[in-house]
């Protein structure tokens, strides 16, 4: 078991670190990084430490402008014109990203040697989303026009998301990285066509090409809100690793997938969040009903901030007692 978001806002040795450093500097600083990685490991023991960084890292590192702002979350300079495409350079990406490579290269020194060390990147369709909006959105409507008003320039988008993903992921693993994760948290806003178009086939490409140079390391896809089409993207993606969100019935799930594939997921942050009974009660639900099968322990979705951290122990608890 491992949780997204366990390196988070909701330990309070995560929040004395804010202190020291904005958001991205926290990111691309090393010492920093591997300090915030290492701070869910040594409290709970998890069995996956995920590397400390931000799915907007590649846009940052091919040069648009990125910053993180207190209660607006990330803000960029929209890429929406073939002039605003052709300033990114990837030629940048491979120098700016060193730091992330450094701070997985310490971990491998610095974790214990039962803890698998995962390495992550933004899947292209959901990192075009923050790109083309210049930040967060409810719908990301300005880039699902630009999808279907100008769809070439749209495709050289997801085109360079998909060579520089695959890349950097590379790098990820070449630096100490066990597994990677892609996280496609806005996939569920498109419907069937595109689902496919700009979230399968870039995956299996991504996927493909990781295995071409590392062919053990497995990749985990989480196509967030993928409804139906989560089967169709584990058949079709190659991805070793089925991440669910909170969303998914992960028995009826299991019945339509392969049952070699391992499934990852899927408790409500919230029910976390309120810890007590509920929280055991769910908790051993979801990992009794994966019995029989690969399975990773994990949330639908990422720790809230106000989560108390006595409720994340208890969790770890609770899915450890197999008495």
């Amino acid at each position: 078991m491992w949780l997204m978001r366990q390196a988070g806002r909701f330990l309070p040795e995560f929040r004395a670190m804010r202190e020291k450093a904005d958001f991205l500097t926290r990111c691309m600083t090393p010492d920093i990084a591997v300090e915030l990685t290492l701070q869910p490991i040594r409290r709970y023991q998890m069995d996956g430490a995920i590397l400390f960084s931000d799915i907007l890292i590649l846009p940052w590192a091919l040069g648009q402008s990125l910053r993180f702002e207190e209660g607006r979350g990330p803000i960029l300079t929209p890429i929406r014109t073939k002039e605003d495409l052709d300033a990114l350079d990837e030629n940048r990406v491979l120098e700016a990203t060193a730091p992330v490579r450094e701070a997985l290269r310490r971990l491998t020194t610095e974790l214990p040697e039962h803890t698998t060390l995962l390495g992550f990147a933004g899947s292209p369709f959901t990192v075009s989303c923050y790109m083309v909006e210049g930040g967060g959105s409810r719908d990301f409507m300005h880039t699902r026009q630009l999808m279907q008003k100008d769809p070439a320039l749209y495709d050289r988008l997801i085109e360079l998301l998909v060579t520089n993903t695959a890349k950097m992921l590379c790098g990820q693993i070449e630096a100490g990285a066990e597994a990677v994760m892609l996280f496609d948290s806005w996939s569920g806003l498109l419907p069937p066509e595109e689902f496919r178009r700009y979230v399968i086939e870039p995956t299996r490409r991504i996927v493909e090409e990781i295995h071409r140079h590392h062919p053990d390391t497995p990749v985990i896809g989480f196509p967030r809100l993928g409804g139906v089409m989560v089967a169709e993207y584990a058949e079709k993606t190659g991805v070793q690793t089925l991440a669910l969100d909170t969303s998914a019935d992960m028995t009826k799930v299991a019945g339509m997938v392969p049952d070699t594939l391992p499934l990852q997921g899927n408790l409500d942050p919230m029910t976390v969040l309120n810890g007590g009974d509920k929280l055991v009660k769910e908790a051993r639900r979801i990992r009794d009903s994966m019995k029989g099968r690969p399975h990773v322990f994990n949330l639908g979705h990422g720790v809230m901030k106000q989560t108390p951290p006595e409720h994340v122990a208890l969790l770890v608890e609770t899915i450890r007692d197999v008495s």
